[in-house]
């Protein structure tokens, strides 16, 4: 399911949708995604682009292209911004200690900004079709160092690709078609004691997050609780998919938990010919995507969107944000209340706390604070 092999995107319905909270069955609305905004002409080029991860600081954006410039079909880029208010400036290329004259895609950068994990197809020494690699630097502001191979035991014999490294550093995820999986691709994940360690011997999610069919494109959440994946499987769950390949989200309590049952993200996100990748933004307020260009005519062209994750705070849904929400709020103090469970990310941490009524006051302020005030700040 390699997006080289298949870039298909779909656009269908904009403006806001309740997500469906994670947990079964049993969930409740508790956040919705915003109407997706084009990053414009300055990010995105007039062929194929989608986004690869961002920086914790979230000023630098990395990105997979194969606009000209590039030392192969598809290499890997990145912009900057000067504070989280800014725009995006023009990308970078990150040169040919990074970029191979093959594949070079799906890139993830480590929490301190000294290590970036990506996927290169067919790359001289690799072990596979499509193997992780690894790019070193010693400051920030310094330049990529020659990209290493991770290994035989990460890598395999076939293909392995898309790697997310999580905010602790001591898990990798990553999908593959190795044998023994659920799917044709699967998601799996490494792990290490400590960074001066090597990564562990992969282990599979398992059947609750893999698929029958491909399940791929991993992302963490920095908090660690959310998963993001794509899955061309459209039935898998009810209610099930929009498009050929859906952006879907697994959430667990604790690092230290197992992923739940995957959820779709819904129309606003998932389009009709499918969307497939999504990445959360490090404070959890934007989720970057992929959609197809202003000028889509059916080919591989595709741009990068951002779409805001809004957190559900009027409670009881009259259609105010009021006391009456801050006393349901109250209410349920030091339980696991998925629906007032809103902080600090919006899908919450697992307990009405503190955390919560922070982010309650926020949105409290934005609606009641007159406007002359408001203008004030």
């Amino acid at each position: 399911m390699r997006w080289f092999d298949h870039c298909r995107f779909g656009m269908m319905f904009v403006g806001y949708v309740a997500a469906i909270v994670l947990g079964g069955a049993n969930a409740k609305a508790d956040f919705i995604f915003g109407e997706p905004v084009n990053l414009g002409q300055t990010v995105n080029s007039p062929v194929a682009d989608y986004p690869s991860c961002l920086s914790a600081d979230g000023l630098e954006l990395y990105l997979a292209s194969d606009r000209s410039g590039g030392h192969g079909r598809w290499d890997i880029w990145v912009a900057k911004r000067e504070t989280t208010h800014d725009d995006w400036g023009i990308p970078m290329n990150l040169g040919p200690k990074v970029n191979s004259p093959t594949m070079d895609v799906e890139a993830s950068v480590s929490v301190d900004g000294l290590e970036l994990y990506f996927s290169s197809n067919n790359r001289a020494g690799g072990h596979g079709g499509s193997d992780i690699w690894v790019s070193r630097r010693q400051t920030k502001d310094g330049d990529w160092g020659d990209a290493v191979n991770l290994g035989p035991i990460v890598n395999s014999s076939s293909g392995d690709a898309a790697p997310w490294i999580s905010t602790g550093g001591l898990e990798l995820y990553f999908d593959s078609d190795r044998p023994d999986g659920f799917g044709s691709w699967d998601i799996w994940v490494s792990r290490r004691p400590t960074k001066d360690d090597p990564w562990g011997e992969p282990t599979n999610l398992g059947p609750l997050v893999n698929s029958s069919d491909d399940t791929g494109y991993p992302s963490v959440s920095s908090d660690g609780l959310l998963l993001l994946c794509s899955d061309t499987d459209t039935t898998r769950l009810h209610p099930g998919g929009f498009g050929s390949s859906d952006i879907w989200m697994s959430k667990r309590k604790t690092i230290a938990d197992s992923w739940g049952e995957p959820v779709n993200l819904g129309p606003v996100v998932n389009g009709s010919r499918g969307d497939g990748l999504g990445r959360i933004s490090p404070d959890g307020r934007t989720l970057y995507l992929c959609r197809p260009g202003p000028t889509y005519t059916g080919g591989t062209r595709s741009d990068i969107w951002q779409a805001p994750i809004i957190p559900i705070v009027d409670f009881n849904g009259d259609g105010n944000i009021d006391t009456s929400d801050l006393v349901m709020l109250i209410d349920s103090w030091g339980t696991d209340d998925t629906l007032y469970d809103t902080g600090p990310m919006p899908w919450g941490d697992g307990i009405v706390d503190i955390e919560d009524l922070k982010v309650f006051m926020e949105h409290w302020e934005k609606e009641n604070m007159p406007q002359d005030q408001e203008n004030d700040q």
